[in-house]
């Protein structure tokens, strides 16, 4: 379902705002402007940082190490136009086999979606209307007094095999703009209407009741947590992913599918477009829908650009090489905003970039994670 999320005023001290993640990257700041009919004037985001990410640890490896390409030398021919035009075919094909070979290594990367990371108001709010509306649990904490923010995990299983939701408060900050480009999270459950009426019981806010999707048989419902943010109820079997979606918007589908196949590797599971709506969605993973979490692309018919916000941060994914990963992401004219290398502190290696819309997504070392959860 597609609905343009209208902004949310609020007054922000900037100097208070902290990460959202310990994988963040240090981002810049606008205030957006919003038309009359929610889309933004100008496209930014706010992701901010710890200090220990400030550093610009990790120079990007050369592509012919991390791919196994020995540079060709460039054929000097003085005089020779014969000799440069094949320098010329040579430096063509070596690249054309570096990509080549990039994005191949990309399809076989052990990759799966770890965490999504968001702001939120208060804390504690949050994790009762979690645990006791939506049945999640409550997996750890971290406060970091010295940044001034505190985290907490949580979700239906261990981190370790389950996708699960990471959320960031800032001190002093109980407010944040959501923005129009983010649309909501997926849960499935077994019974839609059951969950709704408790939902309703715990003075949750309900926005859309329960009933079959429009053009289908799926029932589904939609309801928002105490800072605004949409859930998709959808009615499932048992499944062993029940987080089960992240809805972004994108202003050219096509681009977007392009790109989370070629540089994230992902699979383009199905698309459905509705025409009597205006709008055309793409659901993207690493596995099937029933038993993985996926990212579900829409694109509203003739919209480019949405404002970001600074509530949603990104996404983490799994990765057996940052190294290999940025540059794969680079071949695919992807945005690197932190090059790959371990961060301080706790040596864990990572890498982040923007998509072509600039949704941020954070890439982890799949060993470096495991250790962390020890």
């Amino acid at each position: 379902m597609v609905r343009i999320i209208p902004m949310a005023s609020s007054s922000l001290n900037l100097a208070s705002l902290r990460p959202c993640s310990s994988y963040s990257s240090l981002s810049s700041f606008r205030i957006p402007i919003i038309s009359r009919f929610g889309v933004s004037l100008s496209s930014s985001c706010y992701n901010p940082s710890r200090r220990i990410a400030f550093f610009h640890l990790g120079g990007a490896v050369p592509q012919s190490q991390l791919f196994g390409m020995r540079t060709s030398k460039l054929l000097r021919g003085e005089g020779n136009c014969t000799g440069l035009s094949t320098a010329g075919n040579m430096s063509q094909a070596s690249t054309a086999s570096t990509q080549e070979n990039a994005l191949e290594w990309v399809k076989n990367d052990k990759r799966r979606l770890l965490h999504v990371v968001y702001r939120v108001g208060d804390l504690d709010r949050t994790i009762k209307f979690y645990t006791e509306c939506l049945g999640m649990k409550l997996l750890r904490k971290r406060d970091i007094p010295e940044e001034r923010y505190t985290n907490a995990f949580l979700g239906y299983g261990p981190e370790d095999s389950h996708f699960v939701i990471e959320l960031t408060y800032n001190y002093d900050v109980d407010k944040y703009d959501i923005g129009t480009g983010f649309g909501h999270f997926g849960i499935a459950v077994e019974d839609v209407a059951k969950t709704v009426d408790l939902i309703k019981a715990k003075g949750g806010k309900v926005t859309r009741e329960p009933g079959p999707v429009k053009g289908g048989k799926t029932v589904i419902a939609f309801i928002e947590d105490p800072d605004g943010y949409k859930f998709e109820l959808i009615e499932r079997g048992p499944t062993p992913e029940p987080l089960c979606q992240v809805m972004l918007r994108v202003g050219d589908l096509d681009r977007s599918i392009r790109f989370y196949e070629k540089a994230f590797g992902m699979e383009l599971l199905r698309t459905r477009d509705n025409p009597e709506y205006k709008y055309t969605i793409a659901m993207m993973g690493y596995g099937p829908e029933d038993k993985n979490a996926v990212l579900e692309l829409t694109y509203n018919y003739g919209v480019t650009e949405y404002d970001k916000g600074n509530a949603y941060a990104q996404i983490a994914i799994g990765t057996d090489d940052v190294y290999k990963t940025a540059e794969a992401i680079k071949l695919c004219g992807g945005k690197i905003t932190r090059e790959p290398g371990p961060l301080p502190g706790i040596n864990t290696k990572i890498t982040a970039c923007l998509d072509p819309d600039g949704w941020k997504s954070v890439f982890v070392d799949n060993l470096d994670f495991l250790k962390e959860l020890e």
